[in-house]
């Protein structure tokens, strides 16, 4: 049994400690594995803004853990708090989410300590725009060396401002829309980034479900259809993982959360009707198809179910409550929502953790769709969908003239339909969710005993070692 920690320890130690655990099973060099976790280069940014009258100064950071593969990735959060732990962890967590789901990208993050919802959106923009002048200056933004997205706070319409910043500095670089990724499509985003970190989840519960042995390890039986599911948070994340689990996979979301409650339904919630509600009402509470409790959202993390999605801060199971912890499997959707004290006392208790650095891999996976899309400047599926339509329509006039009989309409939109770019993001992300999965099961089973989070940072700390022999820096 392993000691427990005798008290919690920040973000960064946490991470480096998780990380410490993998390379304990691993035969890497020291001064190697050292070079591995260390942060490559931290920018701190303070500049002034004028708002209603007044000079605030405002301070941000840009962190780049590992530039093994460029551009580093990551995204930018606007947040009360902040802080450069925080930046730098998450910066972390990029490089290894980057390797487990192979994306050909380094890990950075930033952010900026504000609390949006005291700016108008004209003040966010002013805000945003400055922000990314202080990037491109310092070489922290660009289509080759760093890509941000959006992350707690942020969104399309703050991405769409970068580039429009970065396309003014740069005038003459055709790629400008590439610097950022999460962008509207009409501005050169990709159908489908929306969804993409909640759909990643879905991906991954699937792909668990498929393998009898892995869902006996958590207690449970059978599909994921009638399965209980509890998600703490209830924006982008939450909604679309509480969206598709319930609609397409049958699951039960009995409760969810926002900042202020949780709210309850043992029958299962309509998670569109609760999200429609929520969007009108900007709350939770008074929805009609269920029980709104006031108070902490931590109490639905102790929640019978059989899946927990904590999908909202990072340490929120912790040792102040692990032990209250009822769900068989726990899916991170937020990044770091389990200490590393909380992690080794539920791996003690038997509880499937599905790690943060692969389960909300989802967003990095189509980012790196659209910046590939930015760069060959042509939609995913332009070239070959009419081609394969008309070769699907081939198909059923042979088996129409062989037969004799005409093919349902219901099998002809099957067989004649191209795909579309949102069809292709899905197929390719289902694709890099399924396979990283299938490779942490191959390493648990060449070392018995390892958890699926130690699993997903021995892959990718085996990636990014031998990029680094690969190309001579040890």
């Amino acid at each position: 049994m392993m000691e427990e920690p005798a008290v919690e320890v920040t973000f960064r130690e946490s991470v480096d400690r998780m990380v410490d655990r993998a390379l304990e099973v691993m035969d890497l060099q020291p001064d190697v594995a050292a070079a591995i976790k260390a942060c490559n280069a931290v920018l701190q940014v303070k500049f002034p803004v004028k708002i209603r009258g007044k000079v605030e100064v405002i301070t941000g950071w840009r962190a780049v853990h590992s530039t093994h593969r460029l551009p580093a990735k990551g995204g930018i959060r606007y947040a009360p708090v902040v802080n450069q732990d925080e930046i730098e962890a998450l910066a972390a967590l990029m490089t290894y989410k980057c390797a487990i789901v192979d994306v050909p990208f380094g890990g950075s993050k930033g952010g900026l300590l504000i609390d949006p919802s005291k700016y108008e959106r004209d003040e966010m923009e002013l805000i945003t725009r400055r922000f990314t002048l202080e990037l491109v200056r310092k070489d922290f933004l660009s289509p080759a060396t760093n890509v941000p997205a959006p992350d707690m706070g942020t969104g399309q319409r703050e991405m769409a401002w970068m580039a429009d910043t970065y396309k003014h500095l740069n005038p003459d670089d055709i790629n400008y829309s590439a610097c950022v990724t999460g962008k509207p499509v009409e501005h050169g985003g990709i159908h489908g980034r929306t969804e993409a970190t909640g759909r990643g989840v879905q991906y991954a519960l699937q792909e668990l479900f498929r393998h009898p042995d892995a869902v006996k390890e958590a207690k449970l039986s059978g599909g994921l259809g009638g399965k209980t599911v509890v998600i703490q948070g209830f924006g982008n994340v939450g909604y679309h993982a509480s969206k598709f689990l319930s609609e397409e996979d049958g699951c039960k979301v009995i409760a969810v959360t926002d900042s202020k409650g949780i709210l309850v339904n043992d029958e299962g919630l309509d998670i569109e009707a609760v999200y429609h509600y929520k969007v009108e009402n900007r709350k939770l509470d008074g929805f009609p198809g269920g029980r709104y409790e006031a108070g902490s959202t931590t109490r639905a993390l102790e929640m019978d179910c059989d899946i927990l999605i904590p999908a909202a801060l990072e340490g929120q199971i912790n040792l102040g409550n692990v032990d209250r912890v009822k769900a068989n499997i726990i899916i991170e959707a937020a990044n770091g929502p389990v200490t590393f004290a909380a992690d080794e006392r539920l791996n003690e208790r038997g509880v499937v953790i599905i790690p943060d650095a692969y389960a909300n891999a989802g967003g990095v996976v189509v980012s790196y769709f659209e910046w590939i899309r930015n760069l060959s400047h042509i939609r995913f599926g332009r070239m070959q969908r009419r081609f394969d339509e008309l070769r699907g329509q081939h198909q059923i006039d042979a088996l129409e003239n062989l037969t004799g009989k005409t093919v349902p309409d219901k099998f002809k939109h099957k067989i004649n339909a191209g795909a579309s770019e949102l069809d292709l993001v899905r197929s390719g992300l289902d694709d890099s969710m399924r396979q990283a999965f299938q490779e942490m099961r191959e390493t648990r089973d060449k070392h018995p005993g390892v958890t699926y989070r130690i699993a997903a940072y021995i892959n990718a700390i085996r990636k990014i070692s031998r990029s680094y022999l690969d190309i001579g820096v040890y």
